[in-house]
Parts: structure tokens; C-alpha cells; sequence
């Protein structure tokens, strides 16, 4: 059956360069559209990204909404483009504060940045308060990277009761893209902040990335293997955590993108 996916993308080509889940992202969005899907898609505005070449621009309509974050006032700034060979638009979460740095997760010397825990908070609202301006209400929303962990937790505790998001499903899709360390000790209670009442926070004391796909994963409704260097502990968590699973496949496989279909379809 056809459904309606919102996709919440750490990275998409052509807007950042190539890697496995770019890629992966990009090629998802046109099959599934392709297969008679009704799809929205989003990713940040990461400050490296050339607006220009890509034809980025604001829309208008969507942004100017303040967001708090930690009890800091953030304003959502709204862009798109499209991808002509695809006839796929994508929308970008925007905001100077978060997003005017020219790099992804990583400083110039390869450490986390130390706010992006607060980057995923604001994407993560950012997107859903979005999608409610959109009027669109998605049976699937399907999370890809790290980055957009906090989206899950917030459909299922913030929003449940939002017309928009009342019967959504949840499919997270793990990557190798872990990261060494712990984010900001302070996020599990800037998550409460944001009106999260639930005791799967606590794991997010130590905000390890295996902590935060434990935690994520208590949110989900489906789980996908999306790369073959899945971190070992983290594909276990998955495998026991009695969620319907797709395991890893080649996107050459010849039925990797059915596959993707028939997923959704079992889990709504």
C-alpha cells in the first residue's frame, strides 16, 4: 500500500559529499516516490553546504518561528531545493546559532562539536513543528543517522497527541557513524526540558553513541540494519530489543528498495 514518509536525513547527496548513508538517503527518497509514495524529506543546513549551486531559498511562509532550547531562544529558519534528476524537494532546517559553522558534525581537527546535542534537539523540533505547518500527517517517519535521534522520543512523548503524528510509526535505520566520547552531559536533561517526562532518560547519562541507540531505539516501531559496519553491541541491542528488524542488504540487491516497501508496510 502507498504511504506517507517523512524522511529525517543527518546527510543527503548532493548537498554533502558522498558516504553510505548519502547516498543511501538520496537514492531511498526517489525509489520510494517512485513506488507511488507520498514523501517529504528534511535535513540541517549545515553551513558548508553551497546554496547557491544548489538553489537553495527560504520559504518564507514556514520560517521565523522561535525555538527554545535550555532556555535559549533560536530562530527557525526554513530553506529548500530540489533535486531535478529525482523531482525530489528536500527542506533544510536553518538557523545561525547552529548551522552558519562551514562543517557537519566535526571541527577542523575531527572533535564533535560540544553543542551538538543541542543542534539534534533544535533539528528535531525543528522538523516536527515543520511538518505540523505543513498540515501533512505521515504514517511512516524514518530516521537516518545519529543526528536525528531526538525525533523519535519526540513523536512518542511530545507530540502523541498531535492529530499530525497521532498514528505515526517510527522506522530508525542505523549506520556506522558512531562517534568516540559522550555528548553534552546536560542533554538528557535538555530533552526534559523540552516537556519529555520518561524514564529511559536516565540512559541517557552517559551520552555515549551506544547509549543513544539504545535510547532511540526504545522509541522505534522498526529498526534497519542500513550498513554492513554497523557498530557490533549496537546491532545486538537492536536484535534483542524484539522490534521487527530488516537486516543489512547490498543496495545492489535487486530487491533492496521492495524490500524497504514491504517493511513499512508491516509495521503500520
Amino acid at each position: 500500500m502507498a504511504s506517507k514518509i517523512l524522511y529525517v536525513c543527518q546527510q543527503i547527496m548532493p548537498y554533502l559529499p558522498e558516504t553510505e548513508a548519502s547516498v543511501l538517503c538520496r537514492s531511498l527518497v526517489q525509489a520510494m516516490q517512485e513506488r507511488g509514495n507520498e514523501i517529504r524529506t528534511f535535513m540541517p543546513r549545515y553551513g558548508c553546504i553551497n546554496e547557491r549551486r544548489h538553489q537553495l531559498h527560504e520559504v518564507i511562509r514556514l520560517s521565523g518561528m522561535n525555538l527554545i532550547i535550555d532556555d535559549n531562544d533560536h530562530q527557525l529558519i526554513i530553506k529548500v531545493a530540489s533535486i531535478p534528476a529525482a523531482r525530489v524537494q528536500i527542506y533544510f532546517i536553518d538557523n545561525d546559532d547552529y548551522f552558519s559553522r562551514k562543517a557537519v558534525l566535526q571541527d577542523a581537527a575531527g572533535a564533535e562539536f560540544p553543542d551538538n546535542d543541542e543542534r539534534a534537539i533544535f533539528f528535531a523540533r525543528g522538523v516536527l513543528e515543520t511538518v505540523k505547518k505543513l498540515r501533512w500527517a505521515p504514517s511512516i517517519v524514518h530516521c537516518h543517522g545519529w543526528f536525528t535521534g531526538v525525533v523519535p522520543v519526540y513523536l512518542k512523548k511530545v507530540f502523541a497527541d498531535d492529530p499530525i503524528f497521532r498514528n505515526v510509526k517510527v522506522v530508525v535505520s542505523l549506520y556506522d557513524d558512531g562517534f568516540g566520547g559522550e555528548l553534552d552531559k546536560g542533554f538528557g536533561a535538555k530533552i526534559a526540558g523540552e516537556g519529555v517526562k520518561d524514564k529511559n532518560l536516565s540512559i541517557l547519562d552517559a551520552p555515549s553513541y551506544e547509549n543513544l541507540c539504545r535510547f532511540v531505539m526504545k522509541y522505534a516501531d522498526g529498526v534497519i540494519a542500513a550498513s554492513a559496519g554497523v557498530d557490533a553491541r549496537v546491532l545486538e541491542i537492536a536484535r534483542q530489543s524484539g522490534k521487527p528488524m530488516l537486516e543489512y542488504q547490498a543496495p545492489e540487491a535487486e530487491d533492496f528498495f521492495d524490500n524497504y516497501n514491504r517493511f513499512y508496510d508491516e509495521i503500520q
